[in-house]
């Protein structure tokens, strides 16, 4: 699936990603290939991305994810 993750200044990544975990205002979760649709809001942590067996994280500060038909789009505060 395709990821982008974006805050007002700039794109911090975008590419593609097997596993995406995300730190949601109720809890954390995990979005993997075919998920259903979802609009989430964030709060403050890391977003952990595994793309071929290597993880990356993120830090956002809060904000919003949507996923549709295997892009997945987090807009950070």
């Amino acid at each position: 699936m395709t990821l982008e993750i974006l805050s007002p200044e700039n794109l911090i990544f975008k590419g593609e990603a097997d596993a995406i975990q995300l730190p949601g205002k109720d809890g954390s979760f995990g979005i993997l290939e075919n998920h259903a649709p979802i609009i989430a809001t964030l709060k403050h942590g890391v977003v952990k991305v595994t793309n071929s067996g290597q993880e990356s994280e993120f830090e956002i500060k809060g904000g919003v994810v949507e996923v549709v038909k295997n892009k997945v789009i987090v807009l950070s505060d």
